[in-house]
């Protein structure tokens, strides 16, 4: 069997944040100090290899799952956001790191290199809306509610990867912890140990889905906290019953799966295995047949059988990734739309090629620094994820 990825239906929007065209109302751009190449500049892809060429051992690219292929083409690694800040501290000889993801990968990545070490983010304006929803004073005001009901002393934060150095930060400070959607289960199984009470940043369905398809808690045993609401919208009462006090957070590309979507696609595809993010809303993920991080996704792609269907709810570049690398395998993009994790794909040729040339010359572009507080008590945070205990979970055998 041979199949052909078929592109799901363009929209305005995609295409706009691929770079055709621009919208100055709501773009969140920044200027770049000289000349930013055009996009139809067709020596880019020479550009980007001579000045890499140039730059030699000195720097280290990172590209996340979810970048273009134009980008992706010239990444050292390719992986999630917590294995690429770590493959970037096991670097200390590569003077610039040059992260090709979003704002927060490269705050970790900062958080996790030596003080020699400079980390670049080719375009300021990539940052997360997950990552966005959990300000450091909502998150502030939300513990001293807990403080003044007084129940704090029994609640141990614990926030997603995807998330900013400060929160990240008031986690450490607060005894909590980081944890990733592949060991969110090991993290809860911790913080549980050290009280009765969690408080789950940013992305409600990630902890949602853990807390009660892995754990066995029920959907009563969590609430949800609305930051722009007084008391997060809860009761005195609600808060103190809650085991699992969740941040009114989620990915704006994962959160768009919807049950009709998991429905439409098995009534057109016969026999077709649904395999999902756990930052999809609960009912898409007790819809799905498998459910996994990033990496786990591209594990079971990897051992699934030739002329096996999959549809993939996670963000479009890596599912036609996965379709190309595997063409003996039919494998489709969950939704009919596309739907591109719009900040991640503001890194581009363009800008990648602008950064490194920079470099060349001499100049540091666009360095991602986190003051030393904040660090040091993320540091704590990410240290204790990585002495949780376990590994992570391997891909299901597929027949």
């Amino acid at each position: 069997m041979t199949s052909t990825w078929v592109e799901p239906s363009n929209t305005a929007t995609a295409l706009l944040l691929l770079g055709r065209g621009s919208d100055p109302d709501t773009e969140r751009g920044v200027e770049c100090p000289g000349d930013l190449p055009a996009p139809s500049d067709p020596d880019l892809v020479a550009r980007a290899t001579a000045a890499k060429a140039k730059l030699g051992s000195k720097v280290f690219v990172l590209g996340h799952h979810y970048q273009r292929d134009e980008v992706i083409q010239f990444a050292d690694v390719t992986g999630d956001s917590f294995k690429l800040a770590r493959e970037a501290a096991a670097r200390p000889d590569a003077e610039y790191i040059v992260f090709c993801g979003v704002h927060f990968m490269a705050e970790s990545a900062d958080i996790l290199t030596t003080d020699s070490q400079r980390v670049i983010l080719p375009d300021l304006a990539a940052g997360c809306s997950m990552a966005d929803m959990a300000v450091l004073g909502q998150v502030e005001a939300a513990w001293d509610t807990l403080t003044e009901l007084g129940i704090a002393g029994d609640t141990v934060p614990v926030t997603y990867m995807n998330s900013s150095a400060d929160i990240k930060g008031f986690v450490g400070r607060n005894g909590g912890v980081v944890c990733t959607s592949s060991n969110a289960k090991r993290a809860l199984d911790w913080a549980f140990e050290q009280g009765s009470k969690v408080l789950f940043l940013p992305d409600q369905h990630l902890g949602r889905n853990t807390a009660v398809l892995e754990m066995g808690l029920s959907l009563d045993d969590c609430v949800l906290y609305d930051p722009h609401k007084p008391g997060g919208g809860l009761t005195p009462e609600q808060l103190r019953d809650a085991k699992m006090i969740l941040w009114r957070g989620h990915c704006s590309v994962h959160g768009r799966f919807t049950l009709d979507s998991v429905n439409d696609v098995r009534e057109r595809v016969p026999g077709v295995n649904v395999l999902v993010h756990p930052e999809c809303r609960h009912e898409v993920v007790t819809a799905a047949d498998y459910v996994g991080s990033t990496e786990y996704i591209i594990k079971t792609i990897e051992a699934a059988p030739a002329g096996s269907a999959w549809a993939l709810g996670t963000e479009l570049n890596l599912v036609r990734r996965l379709a190309l690398a595997h063409p003996d395998k039919q494998i489709m993009f969950l939704d009919k739309a596309v739907c591109y994790c719009s900040t991640m794909n503001r890194i581009d040729l363009p800008h990648l090629v602008w950064a490194l040339e920079e470099l060349v010359a001499g100049r540091v572009v666009n360095q991602i620094t986190v003051d030393a507080d904040t660090a040091h008590h993320a540091r704590v945070a990410l240290d204790q994820m990585l002495a949780l205990p376990g590994a992570d979970t391997p891909p299901p055998a597929v027949s």
